[in-house]
């Protein structure tokens, strides 16, 4: 391969993602997770020059969950950062335990770029960095392959997510990383993250049913998956969870020899004391097991002014973890950007539970400007979920919006305008960091999914105006083409503050492709459209 820059490492990577028909026929066959996945990352991890219990040096935090993963991550990421040398409110001296010297997040999946995924101190690694690591593996593995004399049917490469599993190990060992923090893509037990031997601390966020053709269809089997990760004599925190969930966390735990503890959300949260980083009443049941987590692993590493998690059920804050809470930034969470006369509320919500929460969130916006009885909401939806039950997480999203927003008046309508588009991100095509094959390419160019969206919101109100659209692009052009037409309607009976509101959920690739095209200065409404 001549071309060893970061555009080529993209499109090597996207070579390695499972087709459409590949993924549907497993998930029609109802084979679950492949049991064999864990022996099969040990031979990756050895064809690149890795044993497992190397990556113990990385020190690492693991954490699983349906919902919150990723935010969990990110608060535990960001309390760790407080206490890197440079960052520290306290001066070292002699006797003072070590903290990270650098701090690795992996998570999934990225909303924007790739690099999001592999991160070092909170930064997503560079793009020259993202090359070289990305063909140092390539390499290796092409090498591998040559050496066994491989025949050309049996794949020389493992596919995307385990690769980039395999990227994130080699480059974090190699840039002299001390704390990882690995959120699991999917499940746990299966999962090629958990190669991981020796984990300071493990986690479990909140669960729900999601990946149900990997997983199961009941939260106890969900569980069982999701405490995988627990590891003899490891300390293993959980959020509340309903108690046939729990119960298998229990079992699972004694069985495993880990000592597992739930945790409440945190008194200085719930009282508002600490005013955390991230929006959205949930994210206090996700900082409160982030707080558990870091303190867990901060004493791990000596940190014995911090109080143990397993014996104090609310822990002393120390102001290192006040201030990694309330600095934490993750993108395309309960997040709400400002343009002219449009405020952009953008949360991802992919599973029934997570869009209920979506709903209530933006519900608890919208209340605060005092419009939430207005007969003709002048209030926009752009929604996509292209893999998934998206009819019926539409309808979730409805039901959550009417019970957050009910008032006297019996409110019915929410939106006066909803999109349904999909995840390609341009009028002209995706960008290379979001291209996905994973998704039947026929339903995306005959916008079958949008359709039957857009059918069944007709069914939920009829005197709402629906449109379809075939990009990220032209859906947030809509809006604000919309949007403009509302105000001049308005006319002088608005204020220069005037804003609509745009509710933008479903997708990740969704909110991804739509933060990209907000901040593409190239792409505005010209002003006589």
């Amino acid at each position: 391969m001549a071309n060893r820059d970061y555009g080529a490492a993209v499109a090597a990577l996207n070579t390695l993602q499972s087709n459409f028909a590949i993924v549907d026929a497993i998930r029609k066959s109802g084979r679950g997770m492949n049991k064999q996945a864990i022996p099969e990352m040990i031979e990756w991890c050895r064809k690149i020059g890795y044993e497992p219990s190397d990556f113990d040096r990385l020190k690492p935090i693991h954490i699983a969950g349906t919902k919150g993963k990723g935010s969990t991550s990110a608060f535990v990421s960001s309390i760790l950062s407080q206490y890197l040398p440079a960052s520290s409110t306290s001066p070292p001296t002699p006797a003072s335990p070590r903290g990270p010297s650098k701090i690795g997040l992996y998570t999934s999946p990225h909303l924007r770029c790739v690099r999001e995924r592999i991160q070092i101190n909170n930064t997503p690694i560079s793009e020259p960095l993202f090359a070289k690591y990305f063909f140092e593996v390539w390499d290796r593995l092409e090498e591998a392959a040559k050496t066994a004399n491989t025949s050309p049917e049996t794949p020389t490469k493992p596919v995307y997510f385990r690769y980039l599993t395999l990227m994130a190990f080699h480059a974090y060992l190699s840039e002299g990383v001390d704390a990882a923090v690995i959120e699991c893509g999917i499940g746990g037990e299966y999962d090629s993250t958990n190669v991981i031997c020796r984990p300071t601390v493990t986690a479990v966020t909140s669960l729900g049913i999601d990946h149900t053709a990997m997983l199961g269809s009941t939260l106890p089997e969900i569980a069982w998956h999701k405490a995988g990760v627990f590891k003899e004599g490891v300390v293993a925190i959980t959020a509340p969870q309903a108690e046939e969930a729990l119960e298998v966390l229990k079992k699972r735990a004694e069985e495993k020899g880990a000592r597992l503890r739930q945790v409440d959300v945190h008194p200085a949260l719930a009282s508002e004391e600490v005013k955390l980083g991230l929006a959205g009443h949930f994210q206090k049941v996700n900082a409160s097991v982030a707080i558990a987590v870091a303190a867990t692993h901060l004493r791990a590493l000596g940190h014995d002014d911090i109080e143990d998690p397993l014996e104090v059920s609310n822990i002393q804050l120390p102001q290192e973890f006040v201030c990694g809470l309330e600095q934490v930034n993750w993108p395309g969470r309960c997040e709400i950007r400002r343009e002219r006369g449009v405020a952009w509320y953008i949360d991802g919500g992919h599973t029934m539970e997570s869009i209920e929460v979506t709903g209530r969130w933006f519900a608890e916006q919208i209340k605060t400007t005092g419009s939430e009885t207005s007969d003709s909401p002048h209030r926009i939806l752009i929604f996509n979920q292209q893999t998934r039950d998206a009819n019926a997480l539409v309808k979730g999203l409805y039901e959550a919006l009417v019970t957050g927003m009910r008032s006297e008046s019996g409110l019915k309508r929410i939106f006066g305008h909803v999109i349904f588009c999909t995840n390609k991100t341009y009028t002209s095509g995706y960008k290379p960091d979001l291209v996905s094959i994973n998704t039947n390419q026929g339903e995306v160019d005959e916008l079958s999914v949008q359709r039957a969206l857009g059918k069944a919101w007709d069914e939920i109100d009829p005197s709402c105006t629906v449109s379809i659209h075939s990009s990220i692009e032209d859906a947030v052009q809509a809006a604000r083409k919309q949007a403009r037409v509302w105000q001049s309607e308005a006319g002088d009976g608005v204020g220069e503050g005037y804003e609509v509101p745009v509710l933008i959920t479903g997708s990740l690739h969704l909110v991804g492709g739509a933060i990209d095209v907000l901040e593409n200065k190239d792409i505005r409404l010209d002003s006589g459209s």
